[in-house]
Formats: C-alpha cells, structure tokens, sequence
C-alpha cells in the first residue's frame, strides 16, 4: 500500500491542495510503520517543491 500511495502522491504532485488530500487519505489508510517511512520519503521528495511543503505538517497531527 505503501507504494501504491507514493506512486499516487507523484502524479498529483502538481496540484498542492490534492496532494494534502492524498497525503490526509494516506495517513488514514497506512500502517503506523508505513507512515514513518512515507514521512521520509516525503521530506526527501518535497525538498525540490517548496509549494507543498506545508503537507509535511500533516504528518506531525
């Protein structure tokens, strides 16, 4: 699930406010280890992508 939710995230990047609403789907669906590794892989992913920074808060609820 992890992947496919990375993968999702990718192809919505271009708009911030669907890339919050998959990043909110992902944290309801996602096991809490999984959420730990996409919070690595999003800080990782975002620093190229200043206008979705702000999704970043969401992981930290």
């Amino acid at each position: 699930m992890l992947e496919y939710t990375k993968t999702v995230l990718q192809k919505v990047s271009f708009d911030a406010r669907l890339f919050s609403k998959e990043v909110k789907k992902a944290i309801s669906r996602l096991l809490p280890e999984e959420i730990e590794e996409l919070k690595i892989w999003l800080k990782q992913f975002l620093t190229d992508k200043p206008e979705l920074q702000q999704t970043l808060i969401l992981l930290k609820a």
